[in-house]
């Protein structure tokens, strides 16, 4: 794995690179969108303004970051195409292992890119980097039933739905899980 300056390593999938996104940068990306400096020096670039017109996930991870800056390494990465070093995206777990160990992730991919697999490979890269972090037990994804290509992805992933919950902002979400141990002997 390659460093991009930030503090976590790159994790390369077939078609992507996932650059992890330093806890200045965050902030500066969700105070400051259009401030150009959260790109100088990268390999690559956002001409279609992922996270910049629309915050996403920072609403709710800069306070976490401000808060604790040590529980960024869970958080955002930028989804960037290996051909173009275009920013085509962005994943992100919702917080540091619970008590049980289970970690939730969540993505976005600009519509000019959705259906070239791009979300299972970035689901693929994250999980298949935090199996092996401390504490980290359950992967757990959520999603609205309605959803067509979410529910595929997940369900081509093999995790079981195990119930239902209200997101006081997207209504009703399906909750699938897998153990990492069960993941982990998929992966093999």
């Amino acid at each position: 794995m390659l460093r991009d300056g930030s503090s976590e390593e790159m994790i390369a999938t077939p078609q992507l690179e996932l650059h992890h996104i330093s806890a200045k940068n965050l902030i500066t990306l969700f105070e400051t969108p259009d401030d150009v400096s959260v790109y100088e020096g990268k390999p690559y670039t956002n001409p279609h303004r992922v996270l910049m017109d629309n915050s996403g996930p920072l609403r709710w991870r800069v306070p976490q970051v401000k808060t604790d800056a040590s529980v960024n390494k869970w958080f955002v990465r930028w989804m960037v195409e290996k051909t173009t070093r275009e920013i085509v995206g962005s994943i992100s777990f919702h917080e540091p292992p619970d008590e049980t160990g289970m970690m939730e992730i969540g993505l976005g991919v600009h519509a000019d890119f959705q259906r070239r697999g791009y979300a299972t490979e970035a689901l693929t890269g994250m999980w298949s980097w935090v199996i092996d972090q401390p504490g980290v037990d359950i992967l757990r994804y959520t999603v609205d039933p309605h959803n067509e290509g979410s529910v595929a992805v997940i369900k081509k992933f093999g995790f079981e739905r195990v119930g239902q919950q209200i997101d006081p902002e997207d209504g009703p979400e399906d909750i699938y899980e897998m153990s990492a141990n069960e993941f982990r002997q998929r992966l093999n």
